[in-house]
């Protein structure tokens, strides 16, 4: 899972990948697409220092670095086991989404409402 997340976060992945990488990721492709060809998105990169799993899902904690150079530090988000494949899951990729947006939300799309609120119900 830390491949997934590290593969994902990396500006040189190109963005198909990426989308086989994200819980629903299809449902994020425009969003993803749109941020391949940014230099910011390029010179992106993660790095994940701890994971917890608990059995289809895990908590993962990672920082994320431009240009080599950690900006968000210690950030906490999660795995999804989907079949036999740990993807980044799409409430945490909507969270950065947010954070991007200066915490504007109305500019999400549509699959964060739904990956936020399931993000926020207890797991059973």
């Amino acid at each position: 899972m830390t491949t997934a997340w590290e593969t994902f976060f990396n500006g040189k992945t190109p963005a198909q990948q990426k989308i086989a990488l994200l819980q629903n990721g299809q449902q994020f492709a425009a969003v993803i697409q749109a941020q391949a060809g940014s230099t910011l998105a390029q010179s992106s990169a993660a790095k994940v220092s701890k994971v917890v799993v608990n059995g289809s899902s895990a908590e993962v904690t990672y920082t994320i670095m431009l240009g080599g150079a950690p900006v968000l530090t210690n950030q906490q988000g999660q795995a999804v086991l989907e079949g036999s494949t740990w993807k980044v899951g799409d409430a945490s990729f909507c969270a950065l989404l947010a954070l991007q947006s200066g915490g504007n939300t109305s500019s999400l799309p549509p699959a964060c409402a739904a990956a936020v609120s399931g993000a926020s119900s207890p797991a059973g």
